[in-house]
């Protein structure tokens, strides 16, 4: 198994390669076999060595990347629970995102239909190495370079203005937070004398270093700053919205499987520092929480159907930290599954409706679609009944495991943030259903005439999808639900705890120095008692019914508001009623001209006055350069003085210089 890992992430960059490379001689109908092939050939890899997996990590080093003294970085990839869930995620989805762009992106000429599939063939490449990293420099590589594949896709339209601005701001916008990332790499080098994940990650390595420098709650902070920018959390959440500007499938591969999920699988994966630093997880908790009911407020005051769905993704992300704030790691991944099956669903969806409706965005020139988009339709609203949390769907399971787990560590305050999400997520979600599909269709009459369903190539990924919204929730079933079949409760949790292992790692914080330099003894002993807790602690199954009963009355009372509001009414309704303050929401709080206000006019502005004129115009081009050109022309004109052509004066010269030279010596 260990030697076909390597394969899993190089072939999406074979595709890349050749697609770059030969895409414009080979034409569409090979470039969209290649595309989508190596994409689909890792998944069948990655299935693969799921059903073959063992119980320990497999590790695999290919070659020594950087030496120098004893340090050392090798080119190494792991597989474990965590990763190849990760895996399965981003090839499973990213396969079937590849098939509905063949269909998508059908009317683009053959060199931008080429790059355009080599583009998102670089994209699942750089996700895969993220995910599948065995240290933390490699694992950066691979966010990087996601980082520069959202850059080259949102902007891929690039004559457009407001595509190629939103690839800059979303390129500038994730630099903040990577700063963090290389600072936390920097910190970690210095206090482990490695970045391999078995080393940082052992618990009680970890332990020992927080326990002899304190300094772990500052690397968890510096890699949640990295997080933040990625996973769109506040107050880096900025750049996800106009990342709409690109092709609906980059909208659907960024947004639901791959780049913005990175930052909450790395959370997940460090696992073991967070659980060092409570303060900072705390922190973590918060910002998650407040994304989540932030954004799911501006959701519900959007009519760009796309838009609606961004707010949408950076709430769902803020519920997938705040999972990792509360201790629930396996929640947040068991989320961050189920959200790429509808949330890259409902991407896809809202695709085929904009390409049903020739590239028309607002809802409010939409509605009566239902008989006319019928797939689109339905596999939309199977998907919009996942994400609001209504049973038996899998964004029923997921979402409630993070609430549950809210309660059950004592965040009751934090809960109510959750709980008040899912409530605006049920009501913004059915809003658009009604919006898109209800009532009659106001758009023109040319519109009205040309509106079909898409083609097989794009509604036969809207129908898988459609399905694993269906049944992705029934591999995390609640105790509430296994208590009947006498499994052990969270099936999804007990899967991946040999790669989550915050419990030992918190038991471990609790020991002195001198316990833990007794590696074997200590990890035993942190065992034992975290055995011994999970035996004593009586799992509350009646308080996991009542909580999920208030959770689906929450997702009901949405939908139900939703309807009053919209179903077969004018689309401005709620604006009209809304007044201020559906006005502030519409204008998502300001906060884009809050930042261009107080941050980017200061620096534009400081750039020209200071940098520019000051710095550039005053200081290199007048002093160093215009000032060298004018030494340079004054040398010149005192050497033509003497440099004149008369023979009278050289000789003049020349005498006076023999009379200077005899004065001297004499």
């Amino acid at each position: 198994m260990e030697n076909y890992i390597w394969l899993i992430p190089i072939l999406p960059l074979a595709g890349f390669l050749i697609n770059g490379l030969l895409g414009r001689q080979l034409g569409k109908k090979a470039v969209s076999v290649i595309g989508p092939g190596v994409v689909g050939l890792s998944l069948l890899l990655a299935a693969w060595i799921f059903f073959q997996l063992p119980a320990d990590a497999t590790v695999k080093a290919y070659y020594t990347w950087i030496q120098v003294g004893d340090f050392a970085v090798n080119a190494q990839l792991r597989v474990d629970q965590l990763s190849i869930v990760m895996t399965l995620v981003v090839t499973g989805v990213g396969f079937l995102i590849h098939v509905y762009s063949i269909g998508y992106m059908h009317g683009e000429e053959k060199l931008a239909y080429a790059r355009y599939f080599s583009f998102i063939n670089l994209f699942s490449f750089t996700m895969l190495v993220l995910v599948l990293a065995d240290n933390l420099l490699l694992m950066f590589v691979g966010w990087e370079g996601v980082g520069l594949c959202s850059y080259l896709l949102i902007g891929f339209w690039y004559k457009k203005d407001s595509a190629s601005d939103a690839g800059k701001k979303a390129f500038i916008v994730n630099r903040i937070g990577d700063a963090g990332f290389l600072l936390a790499i920097f910190t970690a080098f210095v206090f482990f004398g490695s970045l391999d994940f078995d080393t940082i990650l052992d618990p009680v390595n970890a332990a020992i270093v927080q326990s002899q420098s304190g300094v772990l709650p500052w690397i968890a902070l510096a890699l949640f700053i990295g997080a933040i920018g990625k996973s769109a959390q506040i107050p880096l959440y900025v750049w996800l919205p106009d990342a709409m500007e690109g092709p609906t499938p980059v909208s659907a591969l960024i947004h639901a499987a791959t780049m913005v999920t990175a930052g909450v699988y790395m959370v997940a994966r460090c696992n073991v520092l967070y659980a060092l630093s409570p303060d900072v997880l705390m922190v973590v908790a918060v910002v998650g929480a407040l994304t989540a009911i932030f954004s799911a407020t501006i959701g519900v005051a959007q009519y760009d159907i796309k838009r609606v769905l961004a707010y949408s993704t950076i709430s769902q992300l803020g519920y997938m930290i705040f999972a990792c704030g509360v201790g629930a790691y396996s929640a947040a991944i068991f989320h961050l599954m189920t959200h790429a099956f509808f949330k890259a669903c409902l991407f896809l969806c809202s695709g085929s409706v904009i390409h049903a409706m020739h590239e028309e965005q607002d809802m409010r020139r939409m509605g009566g679609l239902r008989v006319m988009l019928p797939i689109t339709y339905l596999t939309m609203l199977i998907s919009t009944l996942a994400i609001a949390g209504i049973p038996p769907f899998s964004g029923f399971f997921s979402k409630d495991a993070i609430l549950w787990a809210a309660v059950a560590s004592g965040q009751s305050g934090l809960w109510f943030l959750g709980a008040a999400a899912a409530l605006l997520t049920s009501f913004y979600m059915f809003r658009l259903m009604y919006m898109t599909f209800s009532g009659e269709l106001r758009a023109d009459e040319e519109t009205k005439k040309k509106v079909h369903e898409s083609p097989p190539v794009m509604t036969i990924p809207l129908v898988v999808l459609a399905a694993l919204a269906i049944v992705g929730g029934f591999v995390g079933l609640p105790a509430a639900f296994n208590e009947n079949f006498g499994l052990p409760y969270d099936q999804f949790g007990h899967f991946l705890e040999p790669a989550v292992r915050a419990d030992i790692a918190a038991e471990l914080g609790t020991m002195p120095t001198e316990e833990l330099l007794n590696r074997e003894a200590a990890l035993a002993e942190a065992e034992h008692h975290v055995a011994e807790h999970k035996a004593a602690h009586e799992h509350d199954i009646a308080g996991e019914w009542l909580f999920m009963g208030i959770s689906v009355a929450l997702a009901l009372v949405g939908w139900l508001l939703a309807r009053w509001f919209y179903k077969d009414k004018k689309p401005d309704i709620l604006a009209e009623r809304g007044g201020a303050v559906f006005s502030l929401l519409n204008n998502k709080y300001y906060v884009d001209e809050l930042y261009d206000f107080t941050v980017v006019q200061p620096v534009v502005k400081g750039s020209e006055k200071i940098l520019w004129k000051v710095v550039d115009a005053g200081l290199i081009d007048g002093v160093a350069v215009n000032g060298s050109a004018k030494t340079v022309n004054l040398v010149g004109r005192i050497a033509r003085l003497f440099q004149n052509g008369y023979v009278q004066s050289y000789l003049f010269f020349f005498l006076a210089g023999v009379l200077v030279l005899l004065s001297i010596i004499l």
